[in-house]
């Protein structure tokens, strides 16, 4: 029966209402900023790699690393899986648009994140939803309300399903036994995120910016090493991807299991633009104006669908392995990652898993510590912190134990409930990203690096505490 309840309120949340308002809002935000995704896709590798200010502070790339690491984890194997097996190889059509026309609704978001980020007593700088939801809207009530919706979220159902994603890896291994793998795998992840939780905002941010590029690195790279082996397939596996994206018959006869859904489902899950959780890491950046970590968090859609997401449906797809629905989730992968690197494959799509998981876990509980500093108005008592990072370290022990179905249902559920506040906000707040983006490209133009000044596209410095 609860069961039921979650399947029908996850249909009805993804179809029609969420989908329409995903692609709308990367649409509208696409035409109002001239396709600033692509137009300055180039400007957004540039940036990344600039320097802080001050000694010290939080690097645009190490705030890329924070966002990347909550985005790119589980789902981008078992995620992508699962959607080829149940609703087909089009979906990856529908993932690879989705994050196309989401990189305007990421850079909005980040930008305006920027923008109304608070300082610290240390000198850092922090924000979010939340913050400009509190500070431009006046409404602290909703900025309260996302904020519980995240944590919630992050906290709890995206942190059960990595859990439970990261432990059916081993579910092809003669050892595992149902009834008690799955726990002992909690448990030592449990530990292990408890570890990065005793050392705070700042571990987690070191923790990440050595992790992700290495895992990102290496799995792509076993991807390419995939497809060479089966180049001569290029031809099929891409009429695959679009005969099936473009089977409207096939979509409309059964649409709530469809490819367009999985892969709209799947894909927002793994590149979260337009939730609101990765302006929560751009905001921790100090750079000289905010346009330039709206350009390097909208880089990080990119990363993780163009990249890692193509990377494992590549795999699945050029290996000719058997898509059925039976092998959804891990065991697909490393089947396809079998069929060319032999034992060693299964083993190779495990380690991935294991750190893609792990610096999931870690990324999503950077967003909620700021979170509760957000609806504590400031640091919480230690007692509290304490208290909820063992409730968070239980969540990743229980999680391991779940069902397939409950955590990728509980997951959506809680993920569509962050946009349904996030992107109307970003629609009321969208012109004051477009006003900074301008205003930073008139600079450019100057031959400037350019430093912002809120009274330059016409916001009261008294509302803006960090940019006084």
């Amino acid at each position: 029966m609860i069961m039921a309840v979650l399947n029908y309120l996850d249909d009805v949340l993804y179809y029609p209402i969420l989908m329409v308002i995903l692609i709308a809002a990367g649409l509208i935000f696409s035409w109002k900023t001239r396709c600033v995704q692509l137009r300055l896709f180039p400007e957004s590798i540039r940036v990344v790699m600039e320097k802080p200010t001050e000694a010290g502070k939080v690097s645009s790339f190490q705030a890329l690393m924070v966002s990347t690491a909550s985005r790119v984890g589980t789902g981008n194997i078992i995620g992508v899986s699962t959607a080829i097996c149940l609703g087909g190889p089009g979906a990856v059509f529908w993932m690879w648009l989705l994050a196309i026309i989401g990189g305007a609704t990421a850079f909005i978001e980040s930008t305006l994140a920027q923008i109304y980020k608070r300082r610290n007593p240390l000198g850092h700088s922090y924000g979010g939803p939340a913050y400009y939801i509190e500070t431009a809207m006046h409404q602290r009530w909703l900025g309260v309300l996302f904020a519980f919706a995240l944590i919630v979220t992050y906290a709890g159902g995206f942190n059960l399903l990595c859990s439970f994603n990261m432990q059916s890896t081993f579910l092809v291994y003669s050892f595992y036994d149902p009834t008690t793998t799955p726990w002992i795998i909690g448990a030592v992840f449990a530990a292990l995120v408890a570890y990065c939780l005793i050392g705070g905002g700042q571990r987690i941010i070191k923790v990440t910016s050595i992790l992700v590029p290495v895992m990102g690195g290496v799995y792509i790279l076993a991807a390419l090493i995939v497809i060479l082996f089966h180049i001569t397939s290029l031809p099929q596996v891409f009429a695959m991807i679009f005969a099936d994206a473009f089977d409207f018959q096939s979509i409309l006869g059964g649409i709530s299991g469809s490819c367009m859904i999985y892969g709209i489902k799947r894909g927002l899950y793994s590149n979260e633009a337009g939730i609101g959780s990765a302006p929560n890491a751009a905001a921790a950046a100090d750079v000289s104006h905010p346009v330039k970590q709206g350009l390097v968090q909208m880089l990080s859609v990119f990363i993780d669908t163009l990249l890692v997401c193509s990377a494992t449906a590549f795999m699945g797809l050029f290996s000719g392995v058997p898509i059925t629905k039976e092998v959804a989730g891990a065991a697909y992968v490393q089947n396809a990652a079998t069929a060319v690197f032999g034992g060693f494959g299964p083993l190779l799509i495990t380690i991935c898993m294991l750190l893609f998981g792990f610096s999931t876990l870690i990324g999503n509980l950077f967003y909620v510590d700021n979170c509760i500093r957000f609806i504590h108005k400031g640091a919480p008592s230690h007692g509290f912190v304490n208290t909820f990072r063992i409730v968070c370290v239980l969540v990743v022990f229980v999680g391991a134990g779940m069902s397939m179905a409950a955590v990728w249902d509980i997951a959506d559920i809680l993920m569509a409930v962050m946009c349904f506040i996030n992107i109307p906000a970003c629609f009321i707040l969208g012109n004051t990203a477009v006003k900074a983006m301008r205003d930073y490209q008139q600079q450019k133009k100057e031959g400037k690096n350019p430093v912002f000044k809120a009274a330059s596209i016409g916001i009261d410095e008294s509302t803006v505490q960090y940019w006084k």
